[in-house]
């Protein structure tokens, strides 16, 4: 028996999200038909998240249990072969028995993008939410100081969250500010807001990062990020951003 680990990237726009739900359409039914093609076998992938639908993923990281002798270099060519064009497994690893994508994980950061200009960029369309008014990046940045630490993040969490514990730490958080000037838009720009932690809640960055437009629109101040967080109260924080805009960026281990 052999454990396979792959890092997959996708766009997840037509997808029901990334694990296997009674409706189908999923990346993992993808991968596991895929792999079903190449090996004969039917195998239970595990990823190292689950990504909403419509979310995207750089570098997601699954793995699978097989008896396959196929060489370890040849997985990632011989899946992409037999996967849709908007699912791709970058590499392939031979990983000990007891590694396990998601409880191995140290690690996850994630980026939402903001396209913001007048217009949308066209390019960016699928993997970005356009706003088209000015927004303040640095008090948008302030805010990011209060979620940094370790913190009970309920009050970025969805109703539907069926954690038992809501404490995560929160070891990066930060904006990237682009200039990317379009036709007509000499002032358009892309704002990346990335965070790293050791684990995230349902819906815990689009919940940040919706709120974090109403600090950047001037609806909310700064330090409303952080008596949103001491509250534990998921009605005090912004809406839930626009799933299009998130993407799994990287799950580092040991």
């Amino acid at each position: 028996m052999r454990n396979i680990a792959l890092v997959i990237g996708y766009d997840g726009t037509g997808y029901y999200g990334f694990q296997t739900q009674p409706g189908g359409n999923t990346v993992q039914d993808h991968l596991e038909a895929a792999i079903r093609l190449l090996t004969g076998e039917t195998v239970k992938l595990h990823g190292s998240g689950r990504t909403d639908a419509g979310v995207h993923a750089r570098a997601q990281v699954a793995h699978f249990l097989t008896e396959s002798a196929i060489p370890i270099e040849r997985w990632s060519i011989a899946l992409n072969t037999r996967l849709p064009n908007d699912i791709v497994v970058y590499e392939a690893w031979e990983m000990p028995l007891d590694f396990h994508a998601r409880r191995s994980a140290k690690l996850k950061t994630y980026r939402y993008v903001i396209q913001n200009s007048k217009f949308p960029d066209l390019l960016y369309t699928r993997t970005r939410f356009h706003h088209p008014r000015k927004l303040d990046t640095a008090a948008m940045k302030e805010a990011l100081t209060y979620v940094k630490g370790t913190h009970d993040f309920t009050s970025f969490c969805t109703v539907r969250c069926d954690k038992d514990s809501r404490v995560r730490t929160i070891y990066d958080a930060d904006l990237l500010v682009l200039h990317d000037p379009l036709p007509g838009d000499e002032l358009a720009r892309s704002i990346h807001f990335e965070i790293t932690g050791n684990g995230f809640l349902y819906n815990m960055v689009r919940i940040m990062a919706g709120t974090l437009i109403q600090i950047g629109q001037g609806k909310r101040r700064p330090e409303d990020m952080k008596r949103i967080l001491e509250a534990k109260n998921r009605r005090l924080a912004g809406p839930t951003a626009e799933a299009h805009g998130l993407t799994l960026w990287r799950v580092e281990y040991d």
